[in-house]
């Protein structure tokens, strides 16, 4: 088997470029949408059910996604089919999402219409985010992965950020921030209409800059396992999978069980804890809104400039490890934060745990994977170490949220105590690959 070449700073920039467009998509859903169904009128007590509907499609999708795309081959590519069709269809959603409560139904029938818009947006996103993945394990050298990762973790930051800061830039612009009961702001439907556009045109430059190898020179740089007739049997690829890919399952599970009840409900816990206020109907609320948008975008900052620290550790176990225990410190100090300004700290410190989850999970599991084949499939599977965890928090999280009092604040310290676990869970990992 050849040694895949190395690349150039354009070429595997140019593999993730498409991720931008996408994750302002993903990053207007996660700040967004526990507000959007606040103001449908969701009760705080169930609000972490709404939650378990992107999660589960990005179970279901992404190993359909990894395994289809593992036997398609077309002119245009065998992943990159696969991203243009998801990203128009997330496109169209968008467009339908934040204007649930615009269509005069009732209070139910909004809450069930944007359940339905909501499952098909976390379909598609999943569908246009996976083959960004699989791209660089098929192209990149092992040399390169943790740098190609990178600049991916980058971009989803980068996208993360625009992504945070519309509905607040568009009401600083005059867009109208508040409406009726019911009825989600202007300033949010304006920011999803905006955040679908750019999605399109990343992907299209995507797809226009990126081109797949053909299944012949694909095979000289990839190993091509003898039984394929196993390649769609998911059971038989999760018995052979290596151990490190459960162990880092493992970490991923607090760690995204932690971030679940964070995008649930931080929107409230700010609101509460700055302006004293949970009713979504008042000025404040949608103050608060649209200020943790501001924080989610701190945190995307904060991760990007982490990232830079996380290769001048001695290793990504540790580097791994102190990520997470520096993210659980930011969630238990967000109820003591009752200034508006000092809510800074603990979503840049938030940002230290979301830099190590996007760039060390991966390059712990396609290395592990070396040697196994099946790499779309078996990194679809790993995608259920992100989504499992989250609908396990989100059909818990009523039964937690009563546990700890009924206040969004504490969830913020459920938070905190999933995150140490993650980084004891950490040292569990057997690979010993430096950063």
């Amino acid at each position: 088997m050849k040694q895949k070449p190395d690349l150039s700073f354009w070429k595997l920039w140019n593999l993730s470029f498409g991720f931008f467009g996408v994750q302002i998509a993903y990053a207007l859903q996660s700040a967004n949408i526990s507000s959007i169904f606040r103001t449908l009128g969701a009760d705080p007590h169930s609000l972490s059910f709404f939650w378990i509907l992107p999660p589960l499609m990005g179970m279901l999708v992404q190993p359909i996604v990894g395994s289809l795309s593992d036997k398609t081959w077309t002119r245009f590519g065998r992943r990159i089919p696969y991203l243009f069709v998801g990203a128009f269809a997330a496109v169209a959603v968008m467009c339908l999402l934040p204007n649930s409560g615009s269509f005069g139904m009732s209070v139910s029938m909004a809450l069930i219409f944007g359940l339905f818009a909501l499952m098909l947006l976390d379909t598609s996103i999943n569908m246009a985010m996976q083959p960004f993945k699989m791209l660089v394990g098929d192209m990149v050298n092992e040399k390169q992965k943790g740098k190609a990762y990178s600049i991916q973790s980058f971009l989803c930051n980068a996208g993360s950020v625009v992504g945070f800061i519309f509905p607040f830039l568009f009401t600083w612009i005059g867009v109208k921030n508040v409406a009726a009961k019911g009825v989600v702001p202007d300033s949010v439907i304006w920011s999803f209409y905006v955040g679908a556009a750019i999605l399109l045109l990343c992907v299209l430059y995507t797809t226009m800059k990126v081109k797949e190898w053909p299944p012949r020179e694909y095979a000289e740089y990839n190993p091509q396992p003898d039984d394929e007739k196993d390649s769609a049997n998911w059971l038989v690829l999760l018995r052979r999978a290596p151990g490190d890919f459960w162990r880092v399952s493992l970490v991923q599970f607090f760690c995204w069980a932690a971030f679940l009840y964070m995008w649930s409900y931080v929107v409230d816990a700010v609101s509460l804890t700055v302006w004293n206020t949970d009713a979504p109907e008042t000025e404040a609320y949608q103050t608060a809104r649209n200020w943790t948008g501001v924080l989610y975008a701190i945190q995307a900052v904060g991760s990007v400039c982490w990232a830079m620290v996380i290769p001048r550790f001695p290793s990504m176990k540790q580097a791994y490890s102190v990520s997470l225990v520096l993210g659980a410190l930011g969630f238990a100090l967000v109820p003591f934060c009752s200034g508006q300004y000092m809510q800074i700290l603990p979503f840049l410190l938030i940002g230290c745990a979301w830099a190590a989850m996007l760039a060390c999970p991966f390059t712990f599991v396609t290395n592990a994977l070396q040697g196994y084949g099946h790499m779309g499939a078996y990194l679809g599977l790993f995608n259920c170490a992100i989504c499992l965890p989250q609908i396990i928090a989100a059909a818990c999280g009523g039964i937690v949220f009563h546990l700890v009092g009924g206040t969004q604040t504490a969830m913020m310290f459920v938070a905190a105590v999933l995150l140490v676990m993650g980084s004891v869970a950490v040292f569990g990992i057997k690979s010993q690959h430096q950063s």
